[in-house]
């Protein structure tokens, strides 16, 4: 998650999520559940970097929270307010979950209870907005060792092979990509494994090299068949 001040954003994200936080460097804020030990897919931790430009359109990728009751959701979303966010208007009219934006205006939703998001933790869901929900889930399908759950035209649904932590969802929207992302996905190849021929495999799959003006840095840049950008990190 890109951010004008990574501290501060962490600092939401971190009570939001009643996660813990580190700094693996200047401008960098990593978010993790207490106790949590790489590579277990019961969650998908957070890294905020700063970076010099603004937020200037709405986010393609955003988190939903999950919540187990009425009440529940509704004393998050105070909370959630009293921390710093913001009701937020995307055009979702009249539903039962609540959008609200970061203190850096990046959107998620507060979602209603739902009983597939029972087990997954305080975030339910990363959805990723696209023009194709089948091509995506082709190539993150193959991309990441998760399960597809549901295809249609519409929507994809993804979970890791353990059936625990959070999905990854893709939405079919009208809205073309016009700027770099400021939430993305990072992939991580698994202790042990390679992180050039990892590389290679997901360029085999569709996915193409990416300058963000990055420099020389241990992570390659790439993009998914429709442009969102995510990054390859070394092992750990």
């Amino acid at each position: 998650m890109n951010a004008l001040d990574d501290s501060a954003l962490g600092r939401f994200w971190a009570e939001a999520l009643g996660w813990t936080i580190s700094s693996e460097e200047p401008g960098v804020t990593n978010l993790e559940p207490e106790g949590f030990v790489y590579p277990d897919p019961v969650a998908v931790c957070i890294d905020i970097i700063t970076v010099p430009e603004p937020k200037t359109v709405k986010n393609r990728v955003h988190v939903d929270l999950a919540t187990t009751s009425a009440a529940h959701q509704a004393d998050l979303v105070a909370r959630l307010q009293a921390l710093g966010a913001t009701p937020a208007d995307v055009g979702q009219g009249d539903v039962p979950w609540v959008v609200l934006a970061d203190p850096e205006g990046n959107e998620f939703c507060v979602l209603e209870p739902r009983p597939i998001y029972r087990d997954t933790g305080p975030i339910a869901v990363v959805v990723v907005d696209c023009i194709d929900p089948r091509a995506m889930a082709r190539f993150w399908g193959a991309a990441m060792d998760w399960i597809l759950h549901e295809v249609t035209d519409d929507h994809a649904v993804l979970r890791s092979a353990k059936g625990v932590g959070p999905y990854l969802e893709f939405f079919r929207t009208s809205d073309v990509k016009t700027v770099k992302n400021r939430v993305h996905l990072d992939v991580r190849p698994y202790p042990g494994d390679d992180q050039e021929a990892e590389v290679a495999r997901l360029r085999a799959l569709g996915a193409t090299d990416v300058d963000l003006g990055q420099g020389d840095v241990p992570w390659t840049c790439l993009a998914d068949p429709e442009g969102n950008e995510f990054d390859v990190l070394t092992p750990r």
